[in-house]
């Protein structure tokens, strides 16, 4: 499979994960790649079995597709363990490398990398890392926004894994494995005030708190 279509077979695995179905129009914005240039690879897709494809319909990946989704995020999750964990990159430079080396065509190249690793089940943003068989960890996330005041909660992924976030983020000292007091939530905007690190304090908007992963404690 060739690097731009393991981008289209990721980027539609990633809007019906989203959306529970994603159609044409929509992996065109996400690629941004005019509709008719979709189409034509769909059809080439629906050829190798990858996806279910009819005009004007929702496109829905085969459980192949699935499955060859799944192994593309396993490449590019276990990249960016690697550049944190063994180059001491940050979590918000990895990403951009590790869009690179995903489309490498070489399974020892990155079962060795599993292996250096000690098979971790997240990536350094906390998104589950699929095993060799393209099967993806279910992890009980919640969205720090549908907490309560006085739950108590460990800060253990992003929904957003952009540069400026991870960077807003870093430096409020916010990191994977924090655990968060909620103290309250504003009512008008849904703003929270937590604590964490036993004394500091900070106000989080919706916007942020939409964004954070958490389990509870």
């Amino acid at each position: 499979m060739s690097p731009t279509e393991e981008n289209y077979l990721k980027n539609l695995f990633y809007l019906e994960n989203k959306l529970g179905e994603a159609t044409v129009n929509e992996l065109s914005k996400s690629l941004d790649i005019k509709m008719s240039t979709v189409n034509s690879m769909m059809k080439k897709f629906a050829e190798k079995g990858l996806v279910h494809y009819e005009s004007y319909k929702p496109l829905k990946l085969t459980e192949k597709g699935r499955q060859e989704a799944a192994l593309i995020l396993r490449k590019h999750r276990l990249t960016e363990m690697f550049l944190y964990e063994k180059m001491g990159l940050g979590w918000e430079e990895v990403h951009s490398i590790a869009e690179q080396i995903e489309h490498i065509n070489s399974v020892v190249f990155f079962d060795r990398m599993d292996e250096l690793l000690n098979h971790p089940h997240i990536d350094p943003h906390g998104s589950p890392i699929p095993d060799k068989k393209g099967n993806i960890p279910q992890i009980d996330y919640h969205r720090l926004s549908d907490c309560k005041i006085g739950e108590v909660v460990t800060f253990s992924a992003v929904i957003d894994s952009s540069e400026d976030f991870l960077n807003y983020l870093s430096k409020r000292s916010l990191i994977l494995g924090t655990q968060l007091n909620i103290n309250s939530v504003e009512n008008f905007d849904g703003s929270m005030t937590i604590s964490y690190q036993d004394t500091k304090a900070d106000v989080l908007s919706k916007f942020v708190c939409d964004r954070l992963l958490v389990v509870k404690v």
